[in-house]
C-alpha cells in the first residue's frame, strides 16, 4: 500500500487555474465514486479550498494512481492534460505524508498560521468517510495529521495571533482607506470565511451587513455577532454594493454572482474583494471599483511569512519527526500479522502432537491440559526475541526483507503478509528542514 498526492495550490496555479479545479459536493462526490472505482485505489480524499485544491490516496500501484487522477481531473476541469500535468506537484509514501502533514499544519497556506485549514481537512475527511470512500490506512493517516498540527500549534508561536485570509483582506481594506471606523462592509456568505471576516471588520470599527440567501440566518448570525452587524437577504444584493464603499465575498457559489447587470457607476470610490474560489466577482468597465482576489494579497502575506519564518523552522521539525514516527507505527502495526500467524500455527502444531502423544500411550488424558500450557509457555519465551527484533526493524530498509524470510522458512499464509510497509528514508538534519 502507498501513500499520492496531487496538489494544486497558489504556488503553482494562478486562481484561474484554482476556479476551474474546485470543486463542489456534488461534483467531488463524483470524482471520488470514479477513483475509487479504480483497482488501483482502495480510499481517497479531496480537499478543495479557495487556495488549493488536493487529491490524496491510498494505492497498490502509484503510476495507475496519478493516472487516474489526471483523468478525473481533466474531465472535471476541461484543463489540458499536459498543463495539468506541467502544473501539479505530485507527493509519493514519505513526501506525501510529509506534504499532508505540512498542510494540515499551515505551513504551506497562503498565510502561515492561519486558522482554517485544519478544519477544512477534517470535512474533507468527513465527506469522504460518510461516503464511504475513505476507511482505515486514511483515516489513521489523517489522525496522525491532527496529532501534528496541534503540536504544531502548542509548541511554536506560529497560531499565536491568529490569522488569515479574511484577515488579511480586512488589513489590505484598511490599507487602502486609512481607517475602516465609520465605513460599512458588505459580507456575502454565512459561512465560516464570511463570519470571519465580520469579526475583523467589527473588531476595526467597521459596521456589517451580513448577506445570506436566508435572510433568518443572516439576522440570527448577525445577532450573535453583535452590535455593529445587521443582517439581509441576496435580494438586496444589487443596491447594497451600489451604496457601500465596501465589499466582501467569500460564498461557495461555482459562477459569479456579481456581474456587471447589477452594477451601477457611482462618483465614489469602491474596494471589492472576492475571496472566493471560484471568483464571485466578474465586472468590467468600472474604473472607479478596485476588485481585489486572493491572489492579489501577495504582498501582505509575504511579510506574514517573513515574521513567521523562524517559527516555520522549527514547525518543520516537528513535521519531519511526526513523519518518521507515523511510518515507524505503521510498519509496527505490520509486524503483527507475522506474530500472530507464527503463535497460530505454533499452537495448532502443538494440540496435534500432544493429541497423538495421548493416543500413542505416551501422556495420560488427564495430563493434556497441564502440557499444554507447558509448551505454550516455553513458545511464549521463545518468541519474545524474534518478536523484540522484528518491532525494532519497524523504521528500517531490512524489515521487509526479513518478514520475507519468515514467511518463506515458516511457510507463513498470504495472511501473514507485510501490508502498508514504507521504507522512510528520512533523516533526522532532513526532518529539520
Amino acid at each position: 500500500m502507498h501513500y499520492l498526492t496531487v496538489s494544486f495550490s497558489h504556488k503553482n496555479s494562478d486562481i484561474a487555474v484554482r476556479e476551474k479545479l474546485a470543486f463542489t459536493d456534488t461534483s467531488k462526490e463524483e470524482a471520488l465514486s470514479g477513483l475509487t472505482k479504480n483497482e488501483a485505489i482502495s480510499e481517497a480524499i479531496i480537499v478543495s479550498t479557495c487556495n488549493r485544491v488536493e487529491i490524496l490516496v491510498s494505492t497498490s500501484n502509484t503510476e495507475c494512481a496519478a493516472d487516474a487522477i489526471f483523468d478525473i481531473l481533466q474531465k472535471h476541469s476541461r484543463l489540458d492534460r499536459n498543463e495539468l500535468e506541467e502544473r501539479a506537484d505530485v507527493f509519493e509514501n514519505e513526501s506525501a505524508v510529509h506534504h499532508l502533514f505540512a498542510v494540515t499544519s499551515s505551513l504551506d497556506s497562503v498565510v502561515i498560521g492561519e486558522t482554517q485549514i485544519a478544519g477544512q481537512i477534517k470535512d474533507a475527511l468527513k465527506f469522504a468517510n460518510e461516503r464511504g470512500f475513505c476507511a482505515n490506512k486514511l483515516n489513521r493517516l489523517m489522525q496522525y495529521a491532527f496529532k501534528c498540527a496541534a503540536e504544531v500549534r502548542n509548541q511554536t508561536e506560529i497560531a499565536k495571533k491568529p490569522v488569515s485570509v479574511a484577515s488579511v483582506a480586512v488589513d489590505k481594506a484598511k490599507k487602502m482607506l486609512g481607517t475602516l471606523e465609520g465605513h460599512t462592509g458588505v459580507v456575502i456568505g454565512t459561512g465560516e470565511m464570511g463570519e470571519i471576516t465580520c469579526k475583523y471588520l467589527l473588531a476595526n470599527g467597521a459596521n456589517v451587513i451580513l448577506v445570506s440567501r436566508s435572510r433568518q440566518k443572516a439576522e440570527k448570525m448577525a445577532l450573535e455577532l453583535g452590535c455593529g452587524a445587521s443582517g439581509a437577504e441576496f435580494s438586496e444584493v444589487s443596491r447594497l454594493i451600489n451604496e457601500h464603499t465596501l465589499l466582501f465575498s467569500a460564498t461557495g457559489a461555482d459562477y459569479p454572482i456579481i456581474q456587471n447587470d447589477i452594477v451601477e457607476k457611482r462618483d465614489f470610490h469602491r474596494y471589492w474583494f472576492d475571496i472566493s474560489v471560484p471568483r464571485d466577482i466578474e465586472i468590467s468597465g468600472f474604473d472607479n471599483i478596485d476588485v481585489v482576489t486572493v491572489d492579489d494579497l501577495k504582498d501582505i502575506v509575504e511579510q506574514n511569512q517573513m515574521l513567521r519564518a523562524e517559527e516555520a523552522r522549527i514547525a518543520y521539525g516537528i513535521v519531519g519527526r511526526y513523519t518518521m514516527e507515523f511510518f515507524r507505527w505503521i510498519n509496527t502495526l505490520s509486524v503483527d500479522p507475522i506474530i500472530k500467524e507464527l503463535r497460530k500455527k505454533a499452537q495448532q502444531i502443538a494440540e496435534k502432537e500432544i493429541k497423538n502423544a495421548i493416543k500413542k500411550g505416551f501422556f495420560a488424558p488427564q495430563q493434556e491440559e497441564e502440557i499444554t500450557k507447558l509448551l505454550h509457555s516455553a513458545f511464549k519465551k521463545f518468541m519474545h526475541d524474534p518478536t523484540v527484533n522484528l518491532k525494532a526493524l519497524a523504521n528500517s530498509p531490512k524489515l521487509e526483507e526479513v518478514v520475507e524470510s519468515l514467511k518463506y522458512l515458516h511457510n507463513l499464509s498470504d495472511e501473514a503478509k507485510l501490508k502498508g510497509t514504507h521504507k522512510c528514508t528520512y533523516q533526522e538534519d532532513e526532518a529539520k528542514g
